[in-house]
């Protein structure tokens, strides 16, 4: 995306107003206008303060003041003095002005002077402020590496090149946003990816007609894909896991990269997707596919269970003796409906009380909180003890994957097939199914080969068992 299309001129004066104009040094403390004058060079750069390594930049400096050769205006002398003097391992030299206040706004250094010919000299000395790559709060492994992605492109992209060390990796750099300028990086190998897939991908971005992605991520994703606000399904799955990623790419996926966000987006993207686990891989195959099965029947268990419990209290008949204990003896003063959807708002109630709870106190509050509602509520005759137990087996099911997205599609799909079972029963039930698998299936995301109930639709026995069973590795 270019924002500017100005290109610098041989006028030292001129190109300096040019660039001031734009980035107003004296309205912002943080934008430093550092001039020197050295015999008959008058050398001015530009630079944020707080993304420079001050040493470098003072090394330079004090090297500078020394030169005499600063050019003759003749053409190629900003070249020409970036190849003899400028010893930093990245260095440009450009005339455009777009790619100046793009590089300059991202932290590198830019010098002008009026010995140069119409170019300027960019100078890479940024350094970040950068937490440690610790392994993710919401990806965990038992085994494997303990490491995740931070907020700083380049350092994921390194994370991703330290396990794959092949030239065939490709690293595709673009930016977006108006205002925002965002890095993004689409990470793919070259020959294993669907090539005319990755086009696509970055045709799309190229093309993106938005002001910023500040949410990083979660506005790429918006800004891709015009999402129906009647469809909760996720358009994208993400990862923190350098490890993860790294073998998406390997299995010819593509990773989009965005600055400022510690999340990998993977595409294609299906909804069997969200149910694999890094986890299984780290495992032997026998393992790997139980945890998977497992993982699978109780994240399906949550969509269905309450309508189905509702079901069987209203046909009771139907029950064998030996099923007669789920019929529940105190079912409390409330109809088990109003039970259900208090529990439902509850739940929620709680995780938004636990993330705002300060970290040393979030565990124990959120622990003695729900142990001393469910047991007044009990008391008190609000709820009974059955809807507390198959509650708190769906919260607890939820965390069996980490997508929160995909947990509350699921949370929806189930309140309104508990709806339409209350109110027309059987026929009720059966369309809260049709419901839910109709919006997945048409659910969109970034177009592909892939359909988002693949390899369900279209049918693939084998992709389908791979999905399932964890039958080897996945590259």
């Amino acid at each position: 995306m270019k924002i500017y299309d100005q290109k610098l001129t041989a006028d030292y004066l001129e190109n300096l107003s040019l660039i001031e104009g734009i980035i107003r040094p004296e309205e912002s403390f943080d934008i430093i206008k550092k001039k020197l004058v050295v015999g008959e060079a008058e050398l001015t750069m530009f630079y944020i303060d707080g993304f420079i390594k001050s040493d470098s930049l003072e090394k330079l400096l004090t090297y500078i003041v020394t030169l005499k050769d600063f050019g003759s205006n003749k053409q190629g002398d900003a070249q020409s003095f970036a190849n003899k003097h400028i010893t930093s391992a990245e260095v440009d030299v450009t005339d455009s002005v777009d790619q100046l206040v793009l590089m300059l706004m991202s932290g590198c250094t830019v010098m002008l002077c009026n010995k140069f010919d119409s170019n300027a000299i960019i100078i890479d000395y940024r350094t970040y402020p950068a937490r440690s790559t610790d392994e993710p709060e919401n990806d965990k492994v038992m085994r494997g590496s303990r490491d995740g992605f931070v907020e700083t492109l380049i350092s994921n992209t390194a994370m991703i090149r330290r396990r794959i060390r092949s030239p065939r990796l490709t690293v595709k750099y673009l930016n977006a946003g108006k205002s925002t300028r965002t890095d993004l990086a689409i990470c793919y190998m070259d020959g294993r990816a669907d090539r005319e897939y990755v086009d696509s991908l970055i045709e799309k971005i190229s093309s993106l007609k938005t002001d910023s992605l500040v949410l990083g991520h979660q506005s790429l994703t918006e800004a891709l894909i015009k999402r129906g606000w009647y469809n909760p399904f996720p358009k994208i799955r993400s990862t923190e896991r350098p490890d993860a990623a790294a073998a998406t790419i390997l299995e010819g996926g593509v990773i989009v990269l965005c600055d400022n966000s510690p999340e990998a987006m993977i595409f294609p993207t299906t909804l069997f997707d969200f149910l694999q686990e890094t986890d299984d891989f780290y495992f032997p195959p026998l393992t790997g596919s139980y945890l998977r099965v497992l993982r699978q029947a109780i994240f399906w268990m949550t969509v269905f269970i309450t309508p189905l419990w509702y079901l069987v209290l209203e046909h009771e008949y139907i029950l064998p003796d030996a099923l007669k204990f789920l019929i529940p003896k105190d079912p409390g003063e409330l109809p088990i409906f109003l039970q259900l959807i208090m529990v439902e708002l509850a739940l929620d109630g709680l995780k938004l009380a636990s993330l705002n709870t300060p970290s040393v106190l979030s565990n124990s509050l959120s622990v003695v909180g729900g142990l001393l509602l469910g047991d007044f509520a009990v008391t008190v005759g609000w709820l009974c003890p059955d809807v507390i137990l198959y509650m708190s087996f769906i919260a607890i099911a939820n965390f069996t994957q980490s997508n929160y997205e995909l947990g509350y599609a699921f949370k929806y799909m189930r309140v309104i097939t508990l709806v339409l079972t209350v109110l027309f029963d059987w026929w009720g039930f059966t369309a809260g199914v049709i419901i839910t698998v109709t919006l997945a299936a048409i659910n969109k995301t970034v177009d592909g080969k892939r359909k988002y109930l693949y390899p369900l639709i279209p049918w693939n026995g084998k992709a389908m068992a791979r999905l399932i069973f964890r039958l080897k590795k996945r590259y």
